[in-house]
């Protein structure tokens, strides 16, 4: 996982770092088929604990195609992260063209003010080996 790129943004003292992964024995260019996953840390550098109630998405393939995925939490779950931890989840998604680029938003609850807030999700690119040019 080390080798893996790196994407990360801090937005209200919570830092998400996404590091992507090619997934060779999952896709099947011949027939358009390109799979990659994606492992996410939430990070809560707050004082306050928080709730990541829902999520929003914008998938972006080679060919400018774009897909907006909105749901409930994440792999079906709604964490709540206390100060000073973080949570980790790992996806996938699976793409018609071998390149695309991903990017979103968490949108966030304080059970304890029932404030709401959202973070984003820094954009980060999914590139696969059956395309010359990178997209980053």
């Amino acid at each position: 996982m080390d080798n893996a790129p790196q994407f990360s943004q801090t937005t209200d003292d919570v830092t998400v770092t996404v590091r992507t992964f090619w997934l060779e024995d999952q896709s099947s260019p011949e027939e358009n088929r390109f799979a990659w996953a994606y492992h996410i840390s939430i990070e809560n550098e707050r004082a306050e604990s928080f709730q990541l109630v829902s999520r929003s998405w914008e998938i972006v393939d080679g060919l400018g195609r774009t897909e907006h995925v909105h749901g409930e939490g994440v792999v079906g779950e709604q964490p709540i992260i206390s100060p000073q931890n973080q949570y980790d989840y790992t996806s996938g998604a699976m793409l018609t063209t071998p390149i695309g680029i991903m990017k979103g938003v968490y949108h966030m609850l304080e059970p304890s003010s029932g404030k709401r807030f959202d973070v984003t999700i820094p954009a980060f690119s999914l590139d696969s080996p059956h395309h010359t040019r990178l997209v980053h």
